[in-house]
């Protein structure tokens, strides 16, 4: 299975995107073993449409395109489910069994995701009930994608 992280914006060079760089890169090594391939990055331009909602549709079309037929999508919104790290890597573990063909991570842009993407997500996530900047929303899901790959692999990274 696939795993794709969406972000609507670029990280800049920096601490931010060497920190997230660091965690994808141990997910990759560690995926394959486990049935999964990247994670994958995948930055889309913001929208320069004038109108917030304007903005967001447009910028929903964009992470759509990024999906094969019968992805499972996991947006990443603070009025999301605050799930457990186990539990986060049970619902990927899930998805693979399931024969799913890909798992993508959406991050918005700086208006959030479109109620579409929200719609068609399986899961709706929180990395609690803060707003957090979008460098540390990307280092935070990065991590938790090599977190829940660890976890299924019985690695001992994740000690609860």
């Amino acid at each position: 299975m696939k795993l794709i992280l969406g972000a609507v914006g670029r990280l800049k060079a920096g601490p931010e995107r060497d920190l997230a760089a660091r965690y994808l890169e141990r997910a990759r090594a560690a995926a394959r073993p486990l049935g999964f391939s990247g994670p994958q990055v995948r930055e889309l331009e913001e929208s320069r449409a004038r109108r917030a909602e304007d903005r967001k549709a447009e910028e929903a079309k964009a992470l759509a395109a990024l999906l094969p037929p019968g992805a499972r999508i996991v947006a990443l919104d603070e009025r999301g489910a605050s799930l457990s790290s186990e539990n986060f890597a049970a619902s990927m573990g899930k998805a693979r069994d399931d024969g799913a063909p890909a798992l993508a991570l959406f991050i918005g842009g700086p208006d959030g995701l479109d109620e579409d993407i929200r719609k068609r997500a399986h899961l709706t996530l929180a990395f609690g009930a803060m707003t957090w900047p979008h460098q540390l929303v990307r280092v935070m899901a990065a991590e938790q994608i090599y977190r829940a790959i660890t976890i299924l692999s019985g690695h001992p990274y994740h000690r609860a």
